[in-house]
């Protein structure tokens, strides 16, 4: 059963209209795990915080489409009903938890206040020290004084995923969870979002740029780029037959231990400017199988089978030439 579902979203600002996101289709099952992976300024982030109707408008317009949660047109919802939402069915880990927590306040304190809005029954210091035990704090009795600035990078982000369960949603939205933490730390974080699922039952959307890292926790993937999503199927087949050039070049570019290539494959050029968008194919200019129709022409979302779509004029040559190296994983 499909716990969010969003349908053809279109996200502009409001000064210049220019387009954020554009046709945006994503469904997310319940128990499910998706990770929405592209480089950075795709509009992963503005996708994932719209799930919530996080972005303020203006200047952000929802211009189009629809988002169901849990059975909620969240753009027609009033904000008293937002606010039920928000957190109580959806919570975020958001990026550089540094940054998120409040630096004035003691973590038990910001961790009880979520406690109040959503279960305030439960908002008790024994319950705050179970949820820090519950994400692998360690010495969870004598941190809840402690302030954020007190923890280590690692700490800080187990402290965000505290909040983040703390009202027990449906849907864990986790936008880059790892950056800045080191390659060990990652791992870890990586395997408590994975037991979390498994005890909690809930769905995670992962919001990252690294194929690599979303290995033994995704299954499926959406690759992002310029806006829209330009390629979605299951992990395995995103790995092993990828039929974008797009993922492609994503899955080339991860490092991996004993390759021969001296030196680490990259994608030219950059994501292009939302006001300076290529014409045709966002990706074509980046694109070295591109062809005269890429720079004319707008690639539908193509159905290539029940659950693998593809945006791409020549995604059939594409999936049959040769592909990257499938051996991506976190654990390696």
């Amino acid at each position: 059963m499909s716990l969010l579902e969003i349908e053809n979203l279109r996200i502009e600002l409001e000064t210049g209209r220019s387009t954020i996101a554009d046709d945006i289709s994503l469904s997310l099952d319940e128990g499910e795990t998706l990770c929405l992976v592209g480089e950075s300024g795709c509009g992963k982030t503005v996708t994932a915080l719209s799930i919530a109707r996080l972005l303020p408008s203006p200047p952000f317009v929802y211009a189009g489409g629809r988002i169901n949660l849990d059975g909620h047109d969240v753009l027609t919802l009033p904000k008293n009903r937002l606010r039920k939402i928000r957190g109580g069915v959806v919570s975020y880990i958001f990026q550089e938890p540094g940054s998120s927590l409040n630096p004035v306040f003691r973590i038990g304190n910001q961790i009880k206040e979520t406690l109040k809005q959503h279960r305030r029954k439960d908002a008790s210091n024994k319950e705050v020290i179970r949820l820090l035990k519950q994400v692998g704090i360690p010495a969870p009795e004598s941190r809840t004084g402690d302030y954020p600035h007190q923890l280590s990078g690692g700490m800080q982000q187990r402290v965000m995923i505290a909040m983040a369960l703390a009202a027990r949603p449906k849907l864990l939205i986790a936008d880059e969870p790892t950056t800045a933490l080191d390659v060990t730390i990652q791992a870890q974080i990586m395997e408590l979002l994975q037991a979390l699922k498994e005890r909690e039952g809930m769905s995670i959307l992962l919001i990252t740029h690294n194929l690599g890292l979303v290995g033994e926790i995704s299954d499926r993937v959406a690759v992002m780029y310029a806006g829209q999503i330009v390629e979605s199927a299951s992990f395995h087949d995103i790995l092993t037959c990828p039929a974008h050039p797009y993922t492609q070049a994503l899955i080339r570019s991860v490092p991996r231990l004993g390759a021969s290539e001296k030196r680490l494959a990259t994608i030219p050029g950059n994501v292009p400017d939302r006001e300076q968008r290529p014409s045709g194919c966002s990706f074509h200019p980046r694109c070295r199988s591109a062809q005269t129709v890429c720079s004319q022409k707008p690639p539908e979302l193509t159905s290539i089978d029940q659950n693998s779509q593809v945006r791409c004029h020549f995604w059939e040559h594409a999936k049959s030439g040769n592909n990257p190296n499938p051996r991506v994983y976190i654990s390696q």
